[in-house]
Protein backbone atom coordinates (compact mmCIF):
# COMPACT_ATOMS: atom_id res chain seq x y z
CA UNK A 1 0.00 0.00 0.00
CA UNK A 2 1.35 3.55 -0.78
CA UNK A 3 2.13 6.10 2.02
CA UNK A 4 -0.79 8.56 1.59
CA UNK A 5 0.72 12.32 1.03
CA UNK A 6 -0.04 14.78 3.11
CA UNK A 7 0.06 18.43 3.36
CA UNK A 8 1.45 21.09 5.20
CA UNK A 9 0.93 24.96 4.55
CA UNK A 10 3.49 26.99 4.63
CA UNK A 11 2.79 30.55 6.25
CA UNK A 12 2.60 33.19 3.28
CA UNK A 13 3.57 30.14 0.97
CA UNK A 14 2.40 26.48 -0.61
CA UNK A 15 1.33 23.73 0.37
CA UNK A 16 4.09 21.16 1.47
CA UNK A 17 3.93 17.50 0.64
CA UNK A 18 5.20 14.81 2.75
CA UNK A 19 4.72 11.23 4.08
CA UNK A 20 5.25 10.45 7.72
CA UNK A 21 5.35 7.31 9.24
CA UNK A 22 5.75 7.14 13.31
CA UNK A 23 7.74 4.76 15.13
CA UNK A 24 6.41 1.43 16.72
CA UNK A 25 5.96 2.32 19.97
CA UNK A 26 8.45 -0.40 21.57
CA UNK A 27 11.50 0.38 18.77
CA UNK A 28 13.72 3.46 19.83
CA UNK A 29 16.01 5.46 17.38
CA UNK A 30 16.17 9.12 15.62
CA UNK A 31 13.40 9.83 12.57
CA UNK A 32 14.77 9.66 9.70
CA UNK A 33 14.51 12.25 7.20
CA UNK A 34 15.65 12.20 3.67
CA UNK A 35 16.10 15.59 1.69
CA UNK A 36 16.00 15.04 -2.10
CA UNK A 37 18.27 16.36 -4.56
CA UNK A 38 17.79 19.77 -6.67
CA UNK A 39 15.11 19.09 -8.67
CA UNK A 40 14.21 16.02 -7.65
CA UNK A 41 11.31 14.63 -4.86
CA UNK A 42 10.25 12.24 -2.60
CA UNK A 43 9.75 9.34 -4.90
CA UNK A 44 13.21 8.70 -5.75
CA UNK A 45 14.58 5.36 -5.29
CA UNK A 46 16.96 6.08 -2.79
CA UNK A 47 14.47 7.65 -0.46
CA UNK A 48 11.98 4.67 -1.28
CA UNK A 49 14.50 2.20 -0.11
CA UNK A 50 15.36 3.95 2.79
CA UNK A 51 11.28 4.27 3.57
CA UNK A 52 10.84 0.92 3.24
CA UNK A 53 13.71 -0.09 5.51
CA UNK A 54 12.57 2.24 8.11
CA UNK A 55 9.22 0.18 7.82
CA UNK A 56 10.37 -3.13 8.28
CA UNK A 57 12.26 -1.69 11.55
CA UNK A 58 9.89 0.14 12.58
CA UNK A 59 11.50 3.16 12.91
CA UNK A 60 10.45 7.03 12.42
CA UNK A 61 11.11 8.05 9.21
CA UNK A 62 9.91 11.57 6.65
CA UNK A 63 10.08 11.86 3.50
CA UNK A 64 8.99 15.48 2.00
CA UNK A 65 8.85 17.84 -1.44
CA UNK A 66 10.67 21.19 -0.81
CA UNK A 67 8.37 23.95 -2.32
CA UNK A 68 7.63 23.84 -6.14
CA UNK A 69 8.76 19.71 -6.30
CA UNK A 70 6.89 16.73 -6.98
CA UNK A 71 3.78 17.07 -4.92
CA UNK A 72 4.25 20.19 -3.41
CA UNK A 73 2.29 23.55 -4.51
CA UNK A 74 4.55 26.61 -5.75
CA UNK A 75 6.48 28.04 -8.79
CA UNK A 76 9.64 25.97 -8.93
CA UNK A 77 11.52 28.97 -9.94
CA UNK A 78 10.28 31.01 -7.16
CA UNK A 79 12.47 29.26 -5.01
CA UNK A 80 15.41 29.63 -3.00
CA UNK A 81 17.83 27.39 -0.84
CA UNK A 82 16.61 28.92 1.99
CA UNK A 83 13.32 28.59 1.05
CA UNK A 84 13.75 25.09 1.04
CA UNK A 85 16.03 24.74 3.99
CA UNK A 86 12.77 26.86 6.16
CA UNK A 87 10.25 24.21 3.93
CA UNK A 88 12.49 21.14 6.26
CA UNK A 89 12.50 23.35 9.35
CA UNK A 90 8.97 23.48 9.66
CA UNK A 91 8.13 19.87 8.51
CA UNK A 92 10.70 18.39 10.94
CA UNK A 93 9.22 21.37 13.52
CA UNK A 94 5.95 20.19 13.02
CA UNK A 95 5.57 16.41 11.74
CA UNK A 96 8.52 14.82 14.12
CA UNK A 97 9.76 14.72 17.83
CA UNK A 98 13.03 13.79 18.95
CA UNK A 99 16.22 13.51 17.39
CA UNK A 100 16.77 13.26 13.63
CA UNK A 101 19.01 11.86 11.68
CA UNK A 102 19.19 13.77 8.22
CA UNK A 103 19.86 11.54 5.21
CA UNK A 104 20.86 14.08 1.98
CA UNK A 105 21.35 13.54 -1.29
CA UNK A 106 23.27 16.01 -3.38
CA UNK A 107 21.96 19.61 -2.89
CA UNK A 108 20.09 17.84 -0.07
CA UNK A 109 23.06 17.17 1.51
CA UNK A 110 24.05 20.84 1.59
CA UNK A 111 20.57 21.39 2.90
CA UNK A 112 21.01 18.99 5.53
CA UNK A 113 24.30 20.65 6.90
CA UNK A 114 21.92 23.95 6.85
CA UNK A 115 19.26 22.64 9.14
CA UNK A 116 21.57 20.39 11.34
CA UNK A 117 23.32 24.33 12.05
CA UNK A 118 19.60 25.14 12.31
CA UNK A 119 18.32 22.93 14.83
CA UNK A 120 21.32 21.74 16.87
CA UNK A 121 19.15 20.13 19.50
CA UNK A 122 17.48 18.20 17.55
CA UNK A 123 19.76 16.69 14.34
CA UNK A 124 21.88 13.58 15.66
CA UNK A 125 23.19 12.29 12.80
CA UNK A 126 24.70 13.24 9.02
CA UNK A 127 24.44 10.82 6.32
CA UNK A 128 24.91 12.52 2.68
CA UNK A 129 24.85 10.80 -0.41
CA UNK A 130 27.33 12.69 -2.77
CA UNK A 131 26.66 15.47 -0.88
CA UNK A 132 26.95 19.09 -2.81
CA UNK A 133 27.54 21.77 -0.45
CA UNK A 134 28.38 25.06 -1.90
CA UNK A 135 27.61 24.03 -5.50
CA UNK A 136 26.82 27.03 -6.88
CA UNK A 137 30.23 27.99 -6.02
CA UNK A 138 32.21 25.39 -7.74
CA UNK A 139 29.53 23.82 -9.83
CA UNK A 140 29.51 26.65 -12.73
CA UNK A 141 31.72 28.43 -14.93
CA UNK A 142 31.95 31.95 -14.98
CA UNK A 143 30.49 32.29 -17.81
CA UNK A 144 27.49 30.48 -16.74
CA UNK A 145 27.49 32.60 -13.29
CA UNK A 146 27.61 35.99 -15.52
CA UNK A 147 24.72 34.36 -17.73
CA UNK A 148 22.28 33.69 -14.59
CA UNK A 149 23.33 36.96 -13.45
CA UNK A 150 22.46 39.07 -17.01
CA UNK A 151 19.68 36.49 -18.28
CA UNK A 152 18.19 35.69 -14.74
CA UNK A 153 18.16 32.14 -14.65
CA UNK A 154 20.72 29.49 -17.11
CA UNK A 155 18.87 26.41 -18.66
CA UNK A 156 20.79 23.61 -19.48
CA UNK A 157 20.34 19.58 -20.87
CA UNK A 158 19.60 17.45 -17.91
CA UNK A 159 20.41 13.57 -18.02
CA UNK A 160 17.96 12.62 -15.03
CA UNK A 161 14.64 14.29 -16.87
CA UNK A 162 13.03 15.78 -19.98
CA UNK A 163 12.74 18.74 -19.00
CA UNK A 164 15.57 21.29 -18.19
CA UNK A 165 18.03 21.97 -15.46
CA UNK A 166 17.03 25.25 -14.56
CA UNK A 167 18.76 27.47 -11.95
CA UNK A 168 17.74 30.77 -11.21
CA UNK A 169 19.17 34.32 -10.03
CA UNK A 170 17.49 33.94 -6.83
CA UNK A 171 18.55 30.42 -6.46
CA UNK A 172 21.86 31.13 -6.88
CA UNK A 173 22.43 34.10 -4.86
CA UNK A 174 20.53 32.11 -2.50
CA UNK A 175 23.43 29.36 -2.79
CA UNK A 176 26.18 32.28 -2.70
CA UNK A 177 24.94 33.77 0.36
CA UNK A 178 25.20 30.62 2.49
CA UNK A 179 28.50 28.50 1.31
CA UNK A 180 29.94 26.61 4.39
CA UNK A 181 32.76 25.18 3.26
CA UNK A 182 34.78 28.53 4.10
CA UNK A 183 35.34 28.21 7.52
CA UNK A 184 34.28 25.44 10.64
CA UNK A 185 30.89 23.58 10.39
CA UNK A 186 29.53 23.48 13.90
CA UNK A 187 28.12 20.08 14.05
CA UNK A 188 29.35 17.46 16.47
CA UNK A 189 27.22 14.44 15.80
CA UNK A 190 28.37 11.19 13.76
CA UNK A 191 28.27 11.99 9.91
CA UNK A 192 28.37 9.42 7.22
CA UNK A 193 29.34 10.55 3.69
CA UNK A 194 29.37 8.21 0.83
CA UNK A 195 30.65 9.23 -2.76
CA UNK A 196 31.33 7.47 -5.95
CA UNK A 197 34.23 8.54 -7.53
CA UNK A 198 32.70 8.11 -10.77
CA UNK A 199 30.36 10.89 -10.36
CA UNK A 200 30.60 13.30 -13.50
CA UNK A 201 28.44 15.75 -11.30
CA UNK A 202 29.49 16.17 -7.61
CA UNK A 203 33.25 15.77 -7.46
CA UNK A 204 33.84 13.36 -5.12
CA UNK A 205 37.11 15.62 -3.30
CA UNK A 206 34.05 17.43 -2.10
CA UNK A 207 32.93 14.85 0.37
CA UNK A 208 36.45 15.23 1.99
CA UNK A 209 36.55 18.74 2.02
CA UNK A 210 33.44 18.77 3.94
CA UNK A 211 34.63 16.03 6.59
CA UNK A 212 37.45 18.00 7.26
CA UNK A 213 35.21 21.66 7.63
CA UNK A 214 32.55 19.60 10.16
CA UNK A 215 33.52 19.96 13.59
CA UNK A 216 32.57 16.62 14.61
CA UNK A 217 35.45 13.82 15.53
CA UNK A 218 33.10 11.30 13.86
CA UNK A 219 32.98 12.00 10.85
CA UNK A 220 33.73 8.86 8.04
CA UNK A 221 33.79 9.60 4.44
CA UNK A 222 33.01 6.08 2.20
CA UNK A 223 34.32 6.08 -0.99
CA UNK A 224 32.81 4.01 -3.85
CA UNK A 225 35.41 3.67 -6.60
CA UNK A 226 33.02 2.58 -9.29
CA UNK A 227 29.81 4.51 -7.99
CA UNK A 228 28.37 7.24 -10.56
CA UNK A 229 26.58 10.01 -8.73
CA UNK A 230 23.22 8.59 -7.85
CA UNK A 231 24.41 5.74 -5.88
CA UNK A 232 21.46 3.89 -6.75
CA UNK A 233 22.32 0.66 -7.49
CA UNK A 234 21.68 -2.47 -4.88
CA UNK A 235 24.93 -2.57 -4.28
CA UNK A 236 24.97 1.44 -3.38
CA UNK A 237 21.45 0.96 -1.22
CA UNK A 238 22.80 -1.76 0.69
CA UNK A 239 25.31 0.21 1.69
CA UNK A 240 23.42 3.30 2.60
CA UNK A 241 21.13 0.67 4.69
CA UNK A 242 24.50 -0.55 6.33
CA UNK A 243 25.43 2.67 7.46
CA UNK A 244 21.94 3.62 8.76
CA UNK A 245 21.78 0.52 10.66
CA UNK A 246 24.99 1.22 12.96
CA UNK A 247 23.46 4.65 13.68
CA UNK A 248 21.24 5.30 16.46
Amino acid sequence: MEDEILYLDRPGGAALAYCYTPAKADVKGSTLVFLPGYMSDMEGGKALAVDAWAKEQGRAMLRLDYSGCGASGGDFEDQSLIDWREDVLLLIDKVTSGSITLIGSSMGGWLMLLVALSRPMRVKNLVGIAAAPDFTDWGFTQDQKMSILRDGKLEEASEYSDDPYVTTQKFWRSGDANRLLHKEIAFDGAVRLLHGQKDADVPWEYSLETAKKIRSDDVQVHLVKDGDHRLSRDQDIALLIDTLSQLG
